[in-house]
């Protein structure tokens, strides 16, 4: 099993930077080259920088359009990056201060998290137009994100596992030393579950992340008179008159 473990976990880890990066290259190369910012817009650089900002950290977006969903994903998502930066105690040594700080948020930030993914897929069955366009794939990775919560909080408050020996294992993998990993049934699925997420998440809808950053209605800077788009045939005439 632990070998097992091992090249799963290189092997997922290889597809998710692999896979994201090339994903970002080619969201990069794509030519957006019409105006078309979501309007009231800013007119400058710092401006697009302080509303993509707005965008990430507060879904302002989403905020305007609809609150119950707004709280139920920011939920989920403020949850999830605690619960991340929680879990980089098992990649570090010594652990740094401000990660040994948020520890206890971080525990109760899977409540969080396993609350905002419930009240998501919620939506998912409860609203009419919304059950209408999910797919299988969506109630799937909802069930997966929900098993990767709901199994990590049950190791941390009902099947306690040796979490020495699983920081020793991920340590181990990162100079490619194998050492043994607790023989937990839990903490087996949990890490099954989270390598299935990172080898699927350069495929799946969970790219609006960094696809966020690319999006040519947040993006883009409001200035379509100062900077006009003129396709090739155009700019003959252009430059005859």
């Amino acid at each position: 099993m632990n070998i097992l473990f091992a090249l799963l976990f290189y092997a997922a880890t290889l597809i998710l930077i692999g896979g994201v990066a090339y994903k970002i290259y080619d969201y990069s190369r794509t030519p957006a080259p019409l105006k078309i910012p979501t309007t009231p817009a800013p007119t400058t650089a710092g401006g697009v920088a302080f509303r993509m900002a707005r965008e990430v950290v507060f879904f302002e977006s989403l905020f305007k359009s609809n609150l119950w969903i707004w709280a139920f994903g920011w939920i989920f998502h403020a949850g999830l990056a605690l619960v991340l930066l929680r879990h980089v105690r098992y990649f570090t040594e010594p652990v740094n201060a401000i990660i040994a700080f948020i520890q206890p948020f971080g525990i109760y930030a899977g409540f969080a998290m396993a609350a905002g993914l419930a009240g998501l897929w919620a939506r998912r069955i409860l609203v009419e137009r919304i059950r209408y366009i999910s797919t299988p794939s969506d109630h799937l990775m909802l069930a997966l994100l929900l098993g990767i919560a709901g199994t990590g909080l049950m190791m941390k408050f009902v099947m306690h596992t040796d979490i020495v020996a699983v920081k020793t294992f991920f340590l181990g993998l990162m100079v490619f030393e194998i050492n043994p990993l607790p023989a937990h049934p839990g903490l087996y699925l949990h890490l099954l579950m989270v390598a299935l997420l990172m080898i699927i998440f350069p495929v799946s809808k969970l790219l609006h992340a960094p696809g966020v950053f690319f999006s040519p209605t947040r993006n883009q800077v409001d200035n379509p008179r100062e900077t006009r788009h003129l396709a090739p045939w155009a700019a003959k005439f252009e430059t005859k008159n």
